[in-house]
Formats: C-alpha cells, sequence, structure tokens
C-alpha cells in the first residue's frame, strides 16, 4: 500500500498489521526507486545513508520477545542492552562510516571542481522534472548514448560530456537528477553532493 503523505513509523507499523502487507509512504518509495537506479558510487552511498536515516527514525518496539538480554558475567549479570538498543548502536556505526566515505568523495569532487574552474570552459547543465527528456535532448546534443527509459528516476547519476557549438566553441554538458514535486527535505539533504 503506497501512501502520498508520510507516515509516522508507528502508523507505518499499524497499518502492516491491518493490511497484512507491506505499506511504504512517499519518502520510502522514492528511496526504493533511488536504491535500484543508483550507478555510481557515490550514488549508492548517498541512497544507503538515506535509507540507513529514514530506517532509523523508524526503529520502534519490533523486538518486544527479546526485551532484555542478560549481560555481565554468571550470576551477577544485570539487564544488558535491548534489541532496540542494539540496532540503534549499529545503525548509527554504520552511518558514520558511510558519511565519512561521503566526505572524502566529497572533498576528491572538491577539488576536481577547483581544478575544473581554472580552465574557461562554459557549463551547461540540463534540469527538470523527472522524465521530462532531459536524457534523450542530452544524448541528441552530445552523441552519447546514456540511459534512457520512460520511468521516474532512470537518470540519478550526473553525466558530463563535452559539446562543440556551431561557432565552434566548446561547452560541457550535463545530465542531470530529475526535479520531483514535494520530495521530501530529508532526502534533498541526502543527495546534496549529486544536486550540486
Amino acid at each position: 500500500i503506497l501512501f502520498d503523505h508520510p507516515l509516522s513509523p508507528s502508523q507505518q507499523r499499524n497499518l502492516e498489521l491491518l493490511s497484512g502487507v507491506s505499506v511504504l509512504d512517499r519518502s520510502g518509495l522514492i528511496l526504493d526507486i533511488f536504491a535500484r537506479r543508483a550507478r555510481s558510487f557515490e550514488g549508492k552511498l548517498e541512497v544507503e545513508l538515506a535509507q540507513l536515516k529514514h530506517q532509523a527514525s523508524r526503529l520502534v518496539r519490533g523486538w518486544t520477545h527479546l526485551e532484555r538480554q542478560k549481560g555481565g558475567i554468571g550470576m551477577r549479570g544485570g539487564p544488558g542492552e535491548t534489541q532496540l538498543e542494539t540496532d540503534r548502536r549499529l545503525l548509527n556505526a554504520r552511518m558514520r562510516s558511510v558519511s565519512q566515505r561521503l566526505e572524502r568523495l566529497q572533498q576528491q569532487r572538491s577539488t576536481g571542481r577547483s581544478a575544473r574552474a581554472q580552465i574557461p570552459v562554459p557549463s551547461v547543465a540540463l534540469v527538470g522534472y523527472t522524465n521530462a527528456g532531459k536524457s534523450t535532448l542530452f544524448n541528441a546534443l552530445t552523441g552519447s548514448e546514456v540511459y534512457i527509459a520512460d520511468q521516474l528516476f532512470a537518470t540519478l547519476d550526473p553525466t558530463v560530456r563535452r559539446l562543440r557549438l556551431p561557432g565552434g566553441a566548446p561547452v560541457v554538458v550535463a545530465d542531470t537528477v530529475g526535479f520531483i514535486r514535494e520530495l521530501p527535505h530529508e532526502l534533498v539533504a541526502a543527495f546534496q553532493s549529486t544536486l550540486q
């Protein structure tokens, strides 16, 4: 079941219990599509980080049968970590790891951007809503063969090609990820480097 509006974790869990099928809100569906379409290493990391953040916000008491694990030594052991605390700790560790890798990639991208800024070649970006024909136009202009399909977010990773204008002047053309109406704010933040 798909909802066009955000659902709280408890709403989503209760709807799944009532219906017996998976329930997704708008953010969950967009993340699902992004996870299937990301091709570049950076794009995959961004999707993973966004999914982890989305999942972390939805950690609720799903492990009530493991309410407390035993800790300590022998008979002196007190209550240990709950399964919820364990899941939260593991998710936070993975989010830190992915964030650090993304920061390194963004530094590399920043270095490359500053090097390209010293070469005076104008750049053109094809922007617009998803599934509006940006990649088709990009292929027609540059003679490239980037993936095109009649589907949302067929292009998630920006592609850049050099093009000579009729007067002979060179430009760099970029095919970009498409816009979508009411993109959840947390997804905008998660895909900052792709949007840059």
